[in-house]
């Protein structure tokens, strides 16, 4: 038996890379699942991924930074399966650019996708797990999150460690309620994220550049990252709330 099995599970920015491994991992963990994504050719894919393993998904086109989207994909959640237990802000966007040359519609962009949409999917689904005192809402966040060094990530920093304080605080708020709230804070992970803005040869470069700052000489993958997540989302992970953990390889630049 999974360690989800009959758990509800929604997963944003389940169309590619993390969000896309966990809704995996759940399946097999016997969890029913919800694929969300701004992009439905994505989540169809994943969708019929996840039929492949004998799940039956609910499939919801949702822009998590739009509060009328965001509603109608929880009330869509609660009429199929009438509960949500799991709740994991994976949703993200990253752009790239200088401090002097970013855009302000840029920054509102990352901010509204990366942090906005995660208050608004977790006070969205808090008010059911609270009826119920019960659940697990997971934060994707960043190594960047926890202190950045690159001038050009400004805009994907400051919304993964606004991410951090936002699981801190979420996690004061709904404790009483059975509710755990955690961030994971992974690393450079093998995803589209990073290789769609690079040409193949940047691309090598910067994960030979990633390679050379991590203990285990290796960047990571989007399954590792699920793995963790299954952990945080089980009864197993039951003591553990406002705590972010990094999954870094050992950065010593950040150690």
């Amino acid at each position: 038996m999974g360690v989800l099995k009959g758990k509800v599970a929604i997963i944003t920015g389940a169309g590619r890379g993390i969000g896309k491994a966990i809704a995996l991992r759940f399946a097999k963990e016997g969890a029913d699942i919800v694929i969300c994504d701004i992009v439905s050719e994505n989540i169809e894919a994943v969708s019929q991924e996840v039929m492949d393993l004998g799940c039956s998904p609910l499939v919801v086109k949702t822009d998590v930074s739009i509060k009328k989207d965001v509603e109608n994909l929880v009330l869509t959640t609660i009429n199929r399966f009438k509960k949500i237990d799991i709740l994991v802000n994976n949703a993200g966007i990253l752009l790239r650019a200088s401090l002097l040359e970013m855009t302000e519609e840029d920054w509102d962009k990352v901010l509204d996708i990366n942090l906005k949409g995660a208050f608004l999917c977790t006070q969205a689904v808090a008010k059911y797990m609270v009826k119920k005192k019960s659940g697990r809402i997971i934060n994707m966040s960043s190594s960047a999150g926890l202190g950045t060094a690159d001038e050009f990530l400004a805009s994907y920093g400051a919304a993964k460690a606004g991410l951090i304080e936002l699981t801190k605080v979420t996690a004061r708020a709904l404790g009483r309620y059975g509710i755990t709230v955690t961030a994971i804070a992974p690393g450079t992970v093998l995803t589209e994220l990073e290789r769609i803005r690079m040409t193949p040869q940047e691309y090598e470069a910067f994960m030979e550049q990633r390679r050379n700052i991590m203990a285990l000489g290796r960047v990571g993958g989007v399954e590792e990252i699920a793995a963790l997540a299954t952990f945080l989302a089980s009864d197993e992970s039951s003591f553990i709330t406002g705590s972010v953990i990094p999954i870094d390889g050992g950065r010593f630049d950040k150690m």
